[in-house]
């Protein structure tokens, strides 16, 4: 590198020299001022604009160089082992980090389990308007410290005003369960509108094109602005969270599908039960439509008799 540079800065003083020397020999030689000022000239202008692109030329270079290395440094790091089973596991480890890096790409943070939950609960304490919510049912709400952290959160947003709507996904024979209950009429009575979707009844990536058919249905959607979810599947990050607009647009439409397929409840003998059924909502259109009163028909007149 130091020789190559040696080199250049020889071209630059061997051109200097050249017009410098052809200069000499039009002044002194063919007595021709003019014309050797005019190549003493030119022949500074190319040393100097030699120079400056050979500058530029080895700073791009460097560059270059740094981008490629730094481009191919995992690359260069996994092929220094030697060993093949510890080369097998840094391949495994390239494979997830290459996992992370498309989530990225798409909007999404991966976040570990605490670190998934404390943002959940900042992002319920910063809003303002409404929390719309989509949870398996499992007794983690009343076990597990960082959700009953995240539910605290919760209740300080109602204490603030804020909607939240929770829409519990089960089996139908869940229902019935008493950790189930227990759940449901704690939040019911807390002031959250709780819903049931029975999870054979949601809508799948068959129907909507846009999710996991191993979806977990468990995210959380925040004022409309931030989306959190759980990753179905077991791995080094527990969920993700987003607030980039297309990806926010796919929660909420998705939202909206699975509150269409689920059940408003009511408390009934201390438990808590479904308050509508599929056939209920054709049943009061029916009464409705019995209740309306059509406007009474006009008699029809009786013709006048005939005079005899």
């Amino acid at each position: 590198m130091s020789f190559n540079k040696n080199i250049h800065n020889m071209a630059v003083l061997v051109e200097f020299l050249a017009g410098a020397g052809l200069a000499i020999f039009f002044h002194v030689v063919l007595h021709a001022p003019e014309v050797a000022y005019t190549i003493f000239g030119i022949g500074i202008l190319l040393s100097l604009a030699t120079y400056l692109l050979r500058e530029d030329i080895d700073t791009t270079r460097q560059e270059l160089i740094d981008q490629y290395h730094q481009a191919h440094e995992l690359t260069f790091a996994i092929a220094r082992i030697n060993n093949e089973e510890c080369h097998a596991k840094a391949l495994e480890i390239l494979s997830g980090i290459k996992g992370s890096i498309g989530q990225l790409q798409q909007g999404f943070i991966p976040l570990t389990e605490t670190e998934f939950y404390l943002a959940s609960a900042k992002c319920s304490d910063l809003i303002s308007r409404q929390l719309k919510s989509v949870d398996p049912i499992s007794n983690d709400w009343h076990t597990r410290g960082a959700l009953v952290n995240y539910y605290q959160s919760n209740l300080r947003a109602l204490a603030r005003g804020v909607d939240i709507t929770r829409i519990f996904v089960m089996n139908q024979e869940e229902l019935d369960h008493p950790y189930t209950q227990k759940i449901l009429l704690s939040q019911y009575c807390d002031g959250i509108e709780v819903r049931i979707a029975f999870r054979e009844e949601l809508p799948t990536a068959t129907n909507t094109s846009e999710r996991n058919t191993n979806s977990a249905f468990d995210f959380a959607i925040y004022d409309d602005e931030v989306a959190t979810e759980v990753f179905p599947k077991s791995g080094t990050y527990f969920g993700k969270k987003t607030c980039q607009a297309d990806n926010m647009e796919k929660y909420i439409r998705f939202y909206e599908l699975i509150r269409h397929s689920s059940y408003s409840v009511t408390v009934k003998d201390e438990r808590i039960t479904l308050a509508s059924d599929p056939g209920k909502a054709d049943a009061t259109l029916s009464n409705h439509i019995a209740d309306v009163k059509l406007p009474k028909q006009p008699k029809p007149s009786k013709p006048p008799k005939a005079n005899h």
